[in-house]
């Protein structure tokens, strides 16, 4: 068996160590020696961007945050689905993740980076989520491993009810929240359904239909809000 060839090494905000690593087709990106993910499994990802976007290929102007660019897997099926106005802000906490994706990782998903609706911003996406409030039309969050956080304890805060809270406020109304995560999670899912949103859970393969790992997609759905017509008044009959 070959072994395995480092193309990148780099540290997470909270110290750990973070490989990129080849063998023959498969990439691979590790934490502390742990497998974060692998390009032979992203069936999961790409049902993020599908769950996520089926409303928005027929908006106009659509705008879409995807928090997490990982192997750039899910962002190359989110352009896939979008028309060619829309606009799509990546917002990737590690530098060398965004490098690695303009260099060895690219040809992956076929260079999803190169695309001209692709915005990239580096830094945390709760930040992005405060910093616009009614801006997007759908969500995108594959950032660690879910809820229960793996690579940085500070992504704790983007799925608390302070991040749930702000990932509501950015959307419009109608707009949807996507989740992925590689575990179900009960209190996440009520979570969702306390700050307003429409939940919903996907369980999909990690391969879809070659199967694989199960994965975790949450969903929701931010209510359109109608005003409703007050009834007339009666008038009072004159004496």
């Amino acid at each position: 068996m070959k072994p395995w060839r480092l193309l990148g090494q780099t540290c997470t905000p909270d110290g750990n160590d973070m490989r990129l690593s080849v063998r023959d087709d498969e990439h691979v990106i590790l934490v502390n020696g742990k497998t974060l993910m692998t390009s032979r499994t992203h069936g999961s990802e790409e049902a993020l961007a599908t769950v996520a976007c089926r409303h928005v290929g027929t908006l106009a102007q659509p705008r879409v945050l995807v928090g997490g660019l990982g192997m750039g897997f899910t962002l190359r099926a989110t352009l896939d689905l979008l028309p060619p106005d829309a606009v799509v802000t990546v917002a990737e906490l590690v530098p060398a993740i965004v490098e690695w994706n303009r260099g060895s990782l690219g040809s992956l998903a076929r260079h999803p980076l190169n695309d001209r609706r692709v915005r990239v911003d580096v830094g945390d996406v709760r930040h992005m989520l405060r910093a616009n409030p009614s801006r997007f039309d759908a969500i995108l969050l594959d950032v660690d491993n879910g809820p229960a956080a793996f690579t940085a304890t500070a992504n704790h805060g983007l799925y608390d009810n302070a991040g749930v809270a702000a990932a509501h406020a950015a959307l419009r109304a109608g707009g949807t929240l996507a989740v992925w995560s590689a575990w179900d999670d009960r209190k996440f899912e009520q979570r969702l359904r306390f700050h307003g949103f429409v939940a919903q859970v996907n369980r999909v393969r990690a391969r879809l239909k070659k199967g694989g790992a199960r994965h975790i997609i949450f969903l929701g759905v931010k209510h359109t809000h109608r005003t409703r017509s007050r009834p007339p008044r009666r008038r009072r009959a004159q004496r």
